[in-house]
């Protein structure tokens, strides 16, 4: 099963997302904030597409929630 933010074209700009940092990724740890900035360029990817949010914080996009 793919993973829900792996599509580049499903994130946009100001909503609201879970996404897991690299330090996190072992335990799995997500961390919700708004989309600030897509760091991505490829269409998808397997692991999430990495984003910036509204609060500094950068992460693979694991959870869409609005």
């Amino acid at each position: 099963m793919p993973v829900e933010g792996s599509e580049r074209d499903s994130i946009r700009l100001g909503m609201t997302v879970k996404v897991v940092q690299k330090q996190d990724q072992k335990s799995g740890q997500l961390t919700e904030g708004v989309v600030k900035k897509i760091l991505t360029n490829s269409k998808n990817h397997p692991h999430g597409i990495k984003v910036m949010l509204e609060n500094g914080i950068v992460g693979r996009v694991k959870m869409i929630v609005s």
